[in-house]
């Protein structure tokens, strides 16, 4: 079976990817640590129409998404905001 086939995976945090599509110029991806400080770890600055696919991994435990953007996730579509 591929990554893709068994959507919704939720049972390995490293094989669950989201999409962020960027609808204005400068959404901002932050990632954050896992374990018991939460932390920044990497930042991302995309323009209108860029795409990131993001990856949750055993460091990465949460996402923040600032600015007016589309995010597939295996549970659905969500739409941000502008700042």
């Amino acid at each position: 079976m591929t990554q893709m086939e068994g959507w919704p995976l939720g049972k390995n945090i490293q094989m669950d990817y989201i999409v962020i599509k960027a609808l204005e110029d400068g959404v901002n991806v932050i990632g954050l640590t896992r374990g018991a400080d939460t932390r920044f770890h990497h930042s991302e600055k995309l323009d209108k129409g860029e795409v990131m696919i993001a990856q949750f991994t055993e460091h990465t435990s949460a996402m923040k998404i600032r600015g007016k953007s589309e995010i597939l996730t295996p549970f659905g579509t969500v739409m941000s905001e502008s700042k």
